[in-house]
């Protein structure tokens, strides 16, 4: 993992390769975050596919995953989790972006690293986030006709009681 340092270069170094390309559109880096050893960049939505680019030539080629997270009742709400390794140098970065839950879009980046297809489609099936660009945004777990997001917190929660020995009667009721 890079360090706090390193990592604070590697923000440096995008911002400044970003923000020299779109200087009206402010740092593609909002944030870095060095926690319990683990390095992460919180970026722009709009430009992830940049980062990951960047990231991606300086060694970073591998997409390990792609997964959502629903951070209800805070906006923006949701977000997208990128983890990259460096294989020659063992090494792992984490970058983050996070979405209104309004307008939960960003570009897809599964032209660039085909691994991500189908774990686009897992956080556009579980959590509602669509991903413009994608060669097959159908769902992926769920039926077509299903409606909602199981893995959104306010999604929810219910259906039919489990059937116990210590429970028969209240389910299926007093008769014996």
């Amino acid at each position: 993992m890079p360090d706090a340092t390193e990592l604070e270069l590697i923000a440096q170094e995008l911002r400044a390769a970003e923000g020299s390309a779109q200087a009206s559109s402010g740092s593609p880096v909002l944030e870095t975050v060095f926690f319990r050893g683990r390095a992460t960049l919180v970026v722009e939505s709009e430009r992830i596919g940049a980062v990951l680019v960047r990231l991606r030539e300086r060694g970073y080629g591998f997409l390990a995953s792609l997964h959502g997270v629903d951070y209800y009742p805070h906006e923006p709400r949701l977000g997208v989790i990128y983890e990259l390794l460096d294989m020659h140098k063992v090494d792992r970065i984490t970058v983050k972006l996070r979405l209104a839950s309004a307008t939960p879009e960003v570009d897809s980046v599964t032209p660039q690293w085909p691994t991500a297809d189908h774990q686009e489609r897992e956080v556009h099936d579980m959590f509602g986030v669509s991903f413009r660009g994608h060669p097959n945004p159908r769902r992926i777990l769920m039926p077509e006709d299903y409606e909602g997001h199981p893995l959104r917190r306010d999604f929810p929660v219910g259906g039919e009681p489990v059937l116990f020995t210590y429970n028969e009667g209240e389910t299926r009721g007093s008769a014996p």
